[in-house]
């Protein structure tokens, strides 16, 4: 424990001591950042009676830059916790961190947004219709309290590190494990990127195991359509020896125009040895989205999803997803 707080500190030093150092004409000036998930959806079929409107999730918050590379960025994340059974809001701090560029080196403290699958919820580009493959199904935290390293050696090749709590960004640090990850991103050629990433996540107690996960990904993104493709692997699901899931996830979208797109996605999770065949099924979701204006989005779009499980029915659904968002 000793050796992590003196490893945590370290980095909060020099990232201070670069800070001092950081010499750039950026003007002061902030923004604030207001996003809206909302739908209207119906099932089919056995899902014929899950139908109505839905407020997903906000986030309400301020990015301040002061110049010379600093910038500051709280966010409120507004939701709803399965542990009330959805019939609450529930707010939670989802960022609280301070960020210094210079060149091609970032560093961010705090409660911070986490690298383990950032890039590919950007390729995806439509959280507010979705979640990422990884985000959805639970193989890491988007958010969380450490620090994050990344640096861009050349236009070809950057490295990311990131030390973290490992408990997500609702939780207390309660025990003494923490989250160590690193990854590797290559950008062959303009618009195409592969990445590797790859973590441990210490157990909180001596009779678990630790997590690990490795996160590949290679995507391609013009004007005209994106490809993206990515492979996931998480051993010790909550920290239970063998409970490993992994998963496969592929998705792109065609531009029609200036403001509007097509996309599809296919998603297929698996548990070794069928533990959590509960939860193993493969989705499909194809839809259009519409531009209305620079800050309202407008999708509908159609869900099939096919459980491994056979004693569960198979679901269709219809959504009509919006976002608002400055």
């Amino acid at each position: 424990m000793k050796t992590k707080k003196i490893i945590m500190a370290g980095m909060m030093a020099c990232m201070c001591l670069t800070a001092v150092a950081a010499n750039d004409n950026e003007e002061p000036g902030g923004k604030p950042i207001v996003q809206v998930f909302t739908n209207f959806h119906s099932g089919f079929g056995a899902t014929n009676d899950d139908r109505g409107f839905d407020l997903d999730r906000s986030y309400l918050g301020y990015e301040y830059s002061f110049g010379h590379g600093f910038k500051v960025k709280g966010v409120l994340d507004i939701g709803k916790s399965n542990k009330v059974d959805d019939y609450q809001r529930i707010a939670y701090i989802k960022n609280a961190m301070i960020t210094w560029k210079t060149g091609g080196l970032s560093i961010s403290g705090g409660l911070i947004s986490t690298t383990q699958f950032g890039m590919q919820e950007k390729f995806w580009g439509n959280r507010y219709i979705m979640k990422s493959f990884q985000d959805k199904y639970k193989f890491g935290n988007s958010a969380d309290m450490g620090l994050s390293v990344s640096y861009r050696f050349s236009k070809l090749f950057s490295a990311d590190a990131i030390v973290t709590n490992g408990e997500g960004y609702k939780k207390e640090q309660i025990y003494d494990g923490m989250m160590y990850g690193i990854g590797l991103t290559l950008t062959p050629v303009e618009g195409f990127d592969i990445r590797v990433y790859g973590a441990i996540n210490e157990s909180d107690k001596k009779e678990g195991k630790d997590i690990y996960n490795i996160a590949t990904f290679a995507g391609y993104k013009n004007k005209a359509f994106s490809l993206g493709c990515e492979y996931n692997m998480m051993k010790n699901y909550k920290n239970v020896k063998a409970n490993d899931l992994q998963g496969v996830s592929a998705y792109g979208s065609v531009n029609v125009g200036k403001k509007s797109k097509i996309f599809a996605r296919y998603d297929q999770l698996f548990s070794k040895d069928g533990w959590d065949r509960d939860n193993e099924e493969q989705s499909v979701i194809a839809g259009a989205e519409f531009k209305l204006t620079s800050f309202l989005k407008i999708s509908p779009n159609f869900r099939y999803t096919n459980p491994k499980n056979h004693d569960m029915s198979d679901g269709y659904s219809a959504y009509i997803n919006c976002y608002f968002g400055i």
